[in-house]
């Protein structure tokens, strides 16, 4: 078991905003070939994993009735939640009015980075989509599991999600989780061992997966840079994509010529996944090849 791991980005700016590695110790392209390139070890017990902590990653929380929150929400646009002084979480929602609940989209960040940052990638991808977005920050530089165990971030997002359910009335059918790098690292596990609550999962360029006991049925979109050179398609994304099938699980995965990144139509295309109704359950991976 992998006890520890130093991991730090940083980031320059562009149209896509490509994320370059800074690191020390085991860093992401090791973190995807260690136990001879065995990336995904959900429930497998293949050598590059780490073990839930005191939470075991379960969310506790649930929309006080089924399929709506407490009530409707009077807010608009983008607002701190106040759970933090520090690192606290952003709700944003679409601009377009309605009366039916929204679908939400749990979205998480990368190394380093910050809630803010998941808003440029999103750009208006999520009010074309009419989804509320919810991005918390994480404890840390990077989400607990990453280097340790489940712990104070599962308890963070459990806080923030009952915020949301008091404020806004959510679609208990739609509530997805989503990341880019180490944030949909932590999103594809999270996705599995709450399934039952977290229905749709967006890995934006995941690394491998966290150890945990799965729940539900959830969805995938998984998205991966051809030239990723941070966290290797072949040894990360599509390995991951690849897992997830085999082992039943629905997943659409989305290929594209570029680098460790979110392309702008990429985004949209994640957002309309999340915010679309319900169908049936198919086990297929689809692969969709774009040159930019």
């Amino acid at each position: 078991m992998l006890a520890s791991a130093s991991r730090t980005d940083a980031y320059s700016e562009g149209n896509n905003r490509t994320m370059r590695d800074s690191r020390t110790n085991i860093n992401r392209r090791n973190f995807c070939t260690i136990g001879g390139g065995a990336v995904v070890s959900f429930a497998l017990g293949t050598a590059c994993h780490l073990r839930g902590g005191s939470n075991a990653g379960r969310l506790t929380v649930r929309p006080p009735v089924a399929g709506k929150s407490s009530g409707q929400s009077s807010i608009e646009g983008q607002t701190k939640l106040g759970l933090d002084r520090e690192r606290d979480a952003i709700l944003q929602l679409p601009k377009a009015v309605t009366n039916s609940p929204l679908p939400l989209l749990l979205l998480l960040h990368g190394a380093t980075q910050s809630a803010d940052d998941m808003f440029e990638y999103l750009g208006s991808a999520h009010e074309e989509a009419g989804v509320a977005v919810l991005a918390p920050n994480s404890r840390d530089v990077t989400w607990d599991a990453i280097t340790d165990s489940f712990g104070s971030d599962v308890e963070f997002l459990n806080r923030a999600l009952e915020r949301v359910f008091e404020m806004v009335a959510i679609d208990a059918t739609r509530i997805a989780v989503g990341g880019f790098s180490d944030g949909a690292t932590y999103a594809i596990s999270l996705g599995l061992i709450n399934g039952d609550l977290l229905r749709r999962v967006v890995g934006f360029s995941p690394g491998f997966v966290i150890d945990g006991t799965p729940q539900g049925e959830p969805r995938f979109f998984i998205s991966h840079g051809t030239r990723d050179h941070i966290l290797p398609i072949d040894r990360c994304g599509r390995r991951i994509a690849a897992d997830l099938k085999a082992r039943g699980y629905d997943v659409t995965f989305r290929e594209f010529d570029g680098d460790h990144e979110i392309p702008a139509d990429v985004m949209r295309e994640g957002l309309r996944w999340v915010g679309s109704e319900p169908g049936p359950q198919i086990s297929q991976i689809t692969q969709i090849r774009t040159l930019t």
